[in-house]
């Protein structure tokens, strides 16, 4: 029987290529090969084609496309709430919902988590590799009812066996638009990939009781089948289990940047985000785009990089930052 390396390197010799995400201007048309199409805002373009979403999110500055593109063809459709397409090997899969219909954000999650989870059960690319999340006042509430953690005790009730083998890499960010609106979509394969943890942080579904009834149910990072991808949960400023730096921005993108340096490390990716690949910053307050921005420049320069007006899952974290790495 062939044992760990061993295993690894059969799985990436054998696994699809992974997509190349990209952020792009033009026409906000997929082409035959865009397995996903997603623009920024409440600017009204709308597409007709499963494989567009326009993200709620309010971008910062310039708002480019985020294209994913695979190595075939690409077939799409839709089912009710549920919008999909595969092509080479990958699925994306996305629900958009009102939690007016399902008793609130937990009611949502239940529901969006469930169409996903039966979805990617039946189909041959059941290995979700990342989760992006996206709800309305997600701080909103105190204690056990905030509607973060209302909405991590749905998505519990709503994952089904296809989770079962542990979390994918995810992300949680409250959006300023429709305040009952919930979005959700994933990027799965036919073969697993491989969860990464951060030394640094506490395992998020290991987190200790302060932070809700239910922990948040994702992995720091996976590295993608063919193991040429890293896949970058949200990642702040969060040391052990806590937040650090309360307040104070630059401080928070320096502890974010040291536990990005560390998830890379823990990956066998190489150092630092300037391999081309792109990021995406979640920020706040709109007036700290500026501040956000030069820092950027200043520690990952070459970096594609996207900023949007989001806020993020802990009241006092200003800024989270995820995205991809590529190995070469």
């Amino acid at each position: 029987m062939p044992h760990g390396n061993e295993m690894r390197e059969r799985t990436a010799l054998t696994a699809p290529p992974s997509p190349l995400v990209r952020y792009r201007d033009g026409s906000a048309s997929p082409g035959p090969r865009t397995l996903a199409l997603f623009g920024f805002g409440s600017t009204p373009r709308e597409i007709d084609d499963p494989r567009w979403l326009r993200v709620v999110l309010d971008p910062l500055g310039d708002a480019p496309l985020e294209a994913w593109e695979v190595d075939a063809p690409v077939e799409a459709g839709r089912d009710g709430d549920l919008r999909w397409s595969r092509g080479g090997g990958w699925l994306y899969a996305a629900v958009e919902c009102h939690e007016d219909d399902h008793g609130g954000p937990e009611g949502a999650a239940v529901h969006a988590y469930g169409l996903l989870s039966r979805f990617v059960e039946s189909a041959e690319e059941r290995h979700v590799q990342r989760i992006w999340n996206y709800l309305g006042a997600i701080n909103e509430g105190s204690g056990d009812d905030e509607r973060y953690k209302h909405f991590c005790t749905g998505r519990i009730r709503g994952m089904g066996d296809v989770f079962a083998q542990g979390f994918p890499a995810a992300s949680a960010i409250g959006h300023h638009g429709d305040p009952g609106l919930l979005q959700v979509y994933l990027l799965a394969t036919d073969r697993p990939g491989t969860r990464v943890e951060n030394p640094r942080q506490v395992s998020a579904w290991q987190y200790p009781r302060q932070y809700g009834r239910t922990p948040p149910s994702f992995a720091r990072a996976t590295l993608l089948p063919a193991g040429d991808v890293l896949a970058i949960s949200g990642t702040a400023a969060v040391v052990g289990h806590a937040s650090a730096h309360a307040g104070d921005l630059e401080a928070q993108l320096a502890e974010t940047l040291r536990n990005l340096d560390a998830l890379l490390e823990s990956g066998g990716m190489p150092a630092g985000l300037d391999g081309g690949a792109p990021l995406k910053v979640y920020v706040r307050h709109r007036e700290d785009e500026a501040a956000v921005r030069a820092f950027a420049a200043k520690r990952f320069p070459s970096a594609p990089l996207l900023l949007v007006h989001g806020d993020i899952c802990r009241a006092e974290l200003l800024v989270e930052i995820d995205g991809w790495r590529y190995r070469g």
